[in-house]
């Protein structure tokens, strides 16, 4: 492995995640808050970390740093990228005091960075803006990643980058939209940056301040859920501001790669996407049922209002995006159990949101249907197809595979957290809470449900959790590799 290149690239992702502190500094600054001190705190202990990893890199000496990097270096880039970056990023958090133990700013951090929006901070209202933008930053810079952010911006990377791109961009087939991976990357944050300002825009004409749009942007693109209201949105009260919203985090569910084709005007392969189709199908079928359910009990005496909070909820969780209007958890429990599906479904495969995508399982459905079709006729050829193209053997055992690991690291993790015997930790909340930290979701059901947050729970629950949602973000491959013993040996 050449430790030397890994270290050295560490260094100025490290670096990148220290500089995007100093928006947050100066608007404490602005502000006069006592935040202005942590943040300058921070932000000089991750350069010196990013100074420090550099010239280990250099001392380390395997090779120019434009040299092609293997499957190793990416694996180890990407999953120690996510740590140092949540590392250095919680600083401010417990600097400040918002989060009097480490731990606790560490899962705060770690949950922004994988876009999940579990919180350890019961009053947010009560904090400086400062590291509310923080917060929110944190976020906008997971949502696309922040590996892709650094192939954008560091155009060398781009030597041996595919297969960090390939480590990090969710979907089991990731998509490179141009010839150089360096235009891709600045392609996909092209896209990402004019969904945030729009949003930011409409947001503001229903009567959200300046700040106030852009954080709920940030969180919405990235498909997030931190706000700035201890309610959420629930706060603003405000039909308009929830359905845009609702639109906002559709979108960002959608594969990025298709707002390429749609400003390429291949609009044919856009309408036609498969995984498009049933995402948007299954957003449709599931609201319309719980808006059913909701209405049939009572919970809303009209037609829009059960609508817009069907929608908004089913969105929200299949996106993982974890924003919250109702308390859902006090639903029937139809929808409710229709909404933890929804949160282990996710969105499609090349967006910002989490879970196991909607085209694993259309894979899935596929692989099934073709193997029920060869005990029907043994001697045939049946051929898997999406979208008018034939998948690969590699990509259906993909599929299977991240399924088989997803309930194992689900499993294991609802036992690990259950053996602390913590009193409020029931198997609801357990489980439910594993599922919306794999998941990159953020609330879960019952102690861990939508008007509660995780600062009750114990410190090592805490970083059982994060390492959860360290994997559901990088796909539980990138992760899982780093603890085979096989991954490192030549």
């Amino acid at each position: 492995m050449k430790v030397g290149i890994v270290l050295r690239v560490l260094s100025f992702i490290c670096a990148i995640v220290s500089l995007f502190m100093l928006p947050p500094l100066l608007l404490a600054l602005l502000d006069g808050t006592g935040d202005a001190a942590a943040f300058a705190l921070s932000l000089g202990v991750g350069i010196l970390l990013s100074l420090g990893l550099f010239l280990a890199g250099r001392r380390w000496r395997p090779g120019p740093l434009g040299d092609t990097l293997g499957i190793r270096e990416a694996v180890g880039i990407v999953g120690f990228a996510w740590v140092i970056a949540s590392a250095v990023g919680a600083l401010p958090y417990w600097q400040f005091g918002a989060a009097p133990r480490y731990v606790d700013a560490f899962f705060e951090t770690m949950s922004g960075f994988t876009t999940t929006g579990a919180t350890v901070l019961a009053d947010v209202e009560a904090l400086p803006r400062g590291i509310l933008l923080w917060r929110g930053l944190t976020h906008w810079l997971g949502g696309m990643g922040i590996i892709v952010l650094s192939l954008a911006i560091l155009p060398f990377l781009g030597v041996g980058g595919m297969e960090l791109y390939k480590a990090e961009v969710p979907g089991p087939t990731p998509e490179k939209l141009t010839p150089r991976l360096h235009q891709t990357a600045l392609l996909l944050w092209g896209v990402y940056l004019a969904l945030t300002l729009a949003e930011t825009l409409l947001l503001m004409v229903g009567g959200m301040s300046l700040f106030e749009a852009v954080v709920h942007s940030f969180a919405t693109i990235a498909t997030g859920g931190f706000s700035t209201r201890n309610a959420s949105i629930a706060a603003f009260r405000s039909p308009y501001v929830e359905w845009v919203i609702t639109a906002f985090m559709f979108a960002s569910g959608v594969n990025f790669s298709l707002y390429f084709l749609l400003f390429a005007r291949r609009f044919r392969a856009v309408l036609g996407d498969e995984e498009l189709r049933w995402y948007a199908a299954i957003v449709a079928a599931s609201a319309l049922a719980i808006a059913l359910c909701l209405l049939r009990r009572g919970d809303f005496s009209r037609v829009e209002p059960a609508l817009r909070a069907s929608f908004f909820h089913v969105v929200s969780l299949i996106t993982t995006t974890g924003f919250v209007t109702e308390n859902y958890d006090l639903w029937p429990e139809f929808a409710r159990f229709l909404l933890l599906i929804l949160m282990v479904v996710g969105a499609c495969a090349g967006s910002t949101g989490g879970g196991c995508k909607v085209v694993r399982f259309l894979v899935l459905r596929r692989q099934v249907q073709a193997e029920s079709l060869r005990l029907l006729h043994p001697r045939a050829t049946v051929t898997v197809r999406m979208n008018g193209r034939a998948i690969g053997r590699d990509v259906m055992d993909s599929a299977s595979a991240f399924l088989v690991l997803y309930l194992l690291i689900m499993t294991s993790a609802t036992l690990a957290i259950t053996a602390f015997g913590h009193p409020k930790l029931d198997m609801v909340s357990a489980f439910s809470g594993v599922v919306a930290c794999l998941s990159n979701v953020g609330p879960g059901l019952g102690a861990l449900g939508p008007v509660e947050n995780f600062a009750w729970l114990p410190a090592g629950v805490k970083w059982v959790l994060s390492f959860c949602m360290l994997a559901g973000r990088l796909e539980l491959f990138a992760v899982f590799l780093l603890f085979l013993p096989g991954a490192w040996r030549r």
